[in-house]
């Protein structure tokens, strides 16, 4: 995309209401996009429209046979019966749906487009104005049949019929409402993103979209000359759309917090003091460890990740890696882009890109181990078309990527398995242990992007807290260089000289992306807790990795996440319910603090 620094993480262009959202995404995506291993995934917003993976609804059609029979098989029958039963006996709700499905195939044809844009487009300025003028086209008419007057009429004429069939049934679980829970479900998502858009006023949205378009050019500007007071005036701006919009999604429910709000946008049943709790826990663990880390004098080489590597190689090699770990390769694609990405057409079509240098090989096989655990996600959601069917949140989808790039991809029994596929200059010098080490040094760096894994948490944490204080109104946007500098010394022991390298180095301030940077830090605490009761589900899983066999883990988390799409209100009901407990981050801190305390020998 514009700014091709980084290696990014996902692009899920997701599914947008508003043009103006969706190409915000996508600056977010490009400018934001990480270093060696560091992945990025936006959800611009206001409906689910992310930079993550485009979605239009995920699919089982992608599951392979072995999954598909170690995914639970009742929610499956269920979701199939209910819908049946529904569309039967409600011509409202058939039409609803058949008004949805088609909102859903026509967010498929814009994602075919910006995907073409980011892969295969001519990278002329008027190639992209042509295309800018093309989506925009295409969103207004997605906008329009998103928000048709009809749709809550046809809502509240399908609730009064499922009342109604509940009440003329016979059958006991007709009467208590069991048969159309999925259908209520539908209901309900499709009532609350109907809302969300009817209470945005047309001149806040066409002001909204005029300013994502502005301030991503003020934010290069002001980057580029290395001077916050550039952007600090389209900043406030920035903050105060965001601020109008949040408290016009919000409607007449004063009691929920602005910047609650603004988080479940990203993370949807999250609340503010509940991501403060988790925050500070993992920061009050992390601080010391990462002292004691950078201060040891057992330190890993990172020799084995240089060198000069064939990039059709490391394709060939990456794409054997990622289909054995189980992206359906039949349904999807992978290819190569400046900024790794996903992108969801449907269950039948996810592709991911991946980038790849001819002196570096883990930072090709990090993208794409990343993407691929975004995409595996989207190929095994239901395939409805239904809302009911996307990702649940902005972090449980991180959580996915982070599984595998992390608790898989940089584990022993995993580079163990990968030692003899990789070049043979690297596998001929060097152990399985030394390529351990090197895929997991630590080092202190101003930038986000470039973060290592037990870094990168802090990285996200100061961001949380100047956005939530600024919307709260603690701290005033022109002073934002000055709490960003003392955090990132106070936190990480790093001076920042400049703006540049300190609070302009990312792009979503500018899209008005404001809640999105926590779901990093949410996705990666997920992350840990579902490999850690993956584990000790499957007695067999680190020799499973270590022997390249993943059919059990992938089968796991489709059981566990995937196949769940939107059925759950928040991360948490779906983690309590699967898992028996909530979101914990005493699963992130015990990972990190045992692995990297035996790597570091602190």
């Amino acid at each position: 995309m514009r700014i091709s620094k980084f290696a990014l993480s996902v692009i899920s262009i997701v599914a947008t209401k508003s043009s103006a959202f969706q190409s915000s995404a996508a600056s977010i995506a490009a400018a934001s996009s990480r270093g060696s291993r560091r992945r990025f995934a936006t959800n611009t917003s206001i409906s689910r429209s992310v930079v993550h993976h485009v979605r239009g609804g995920g699919g089982s059609l992608s599951m392979s046979t072995d999954t598909a029979a170690a995914a639970d098989a009742s929610s499956s029958e269920t979701s199939v019966i209910a819908t049946t039963l529904l569309e039967d006996v409600s011509p409202s709700y058939k039409e609803l749906t058949s008004i949805l499905k088609t909102v859903t195939q026509l967010r498929r044809v814009s994602a075919v487009l910006d995907y073409d844009r980011m892969v295969l487009m001519p990278s002329s300025d008027d190639a992209a104005a042509a295309r800018g003028a093309q989506q925009s086209a295409l969103a207004a008419v997605i906008h329009e049949k998103a928000t048709d007057s009809s749709i809550p009429k046809l809502i509240a004429q399908a609730e009064a019929d499922i009342v109604s069939a509940n009440d003329n049934a016979d059958n006991k679980d007709h009467a208590n409402g069991a048969e159309f829970k999925e259908e209520l479900r539908v209901l309900e998502l499709t009532k609350q993103s109907f809302q969300k858009n009817d209470r945005i006023p047309a001149d806040l949205e066409t002001k909204r979209a005029a300013l994502s378009s502005s301030a991503y050019g003020a934010w290069v500007k002001a980057r580029t000359a290395n001077d916050f007071s550039i952007f600090a005036p389209v900043l406030k701006q920035c903050f105060d759309t965001a601020k109008e919009v949040a408290i016009c999604h919000r409607g007449d429910d004063t009691s929920i917090p602005l910047y609650t709000q603004m988080l479940d946008e990203f993370e949807m049943g999250m609340e503010a003091d509940r991501i403060d709790d988790i925050f500070a826990q993992i920061e009050e663990a992390l601080v010391p460890l990462i002292g004691k880390v950078l201060q040891s004098k057992s330190k890993p080489s990172t020799d084995s990740l240089r060198g000069n590597f064939d990039i059709e190689e490391q394709k060939k090699m990456n794409e054997d890696i990622v289909t054995t770990m189980g992206f359906d390769i039949e349904h999807g694609r992978a290819d190569v882009s400046i900024h790794p990405f996903t992108m969801s057409f449907g269950p039948s079509d996810v592709r991911i890109t991946s980038r790849y240098s001819t002196d570096e090989w883990y930072q090709g096989m990090a993208a794409s181990i990343h993407e691929a655990g975004h995409a595996m996600y989207e190929q095994n959601v239901g395939d409805s078309c239904l809302d009911i069917d996307s990702y649940l949140s902005m972090g449980a989808h991180e959580s996915q990527s982070l599984f595998w790039e992390r608790h898989i991809g940089m584990s022993k029994e995993f580079c163990t398995w990968i030692s003899q596929k990789l070049p043979a200059s690297v596998r001929e010098s060097y152990s399985s242990e030394d390529i351990y080490g090197a895929i997991n040094a630590v080092s202190q760096t101003e930038i986000r992007v470039e973060a290592d894994e037990l870094t990168y948490p802090l990285h996200v944490i100061l961001r949380y807290n100047i956005e939530r204080d600024v919307v709260k109104g603690k701290i005033d946007v022109e002073d934002i260089p000055q709490k960003w500098n003392e955090l990132m010394k106070s936190m990480l022991d790093v001076e920042i000289t400049d703006d540049a390298k300190g609070c302009l180095q990312d792009v979503h301030w500018s899209a008005l992306a404001i809640g999105y940077f926590p779901t990093y830090l949410i996705g990666s605490a997920t992350a840990a807790q579902l490999a850690f009761y993956c584990e000790k589900d499957l007695p067999t899983f680190r020799s499973d990795i270590e022997n390249g066999d993943f059919v059990k883990i992938k089968a796991w988390l489709v059981k566990k996440v995937h196949s769940h799409g939107r059925r759950y209100p928040s991360l948490d009901a779906m983690l309590e319910d699967q898992l028996g407990e909530k979101l914990n981050p005493k699963y992130f801190i015990d990972y990190l603090t045992n692995k990297y305390g035996e790597l570091y020998q602190v």
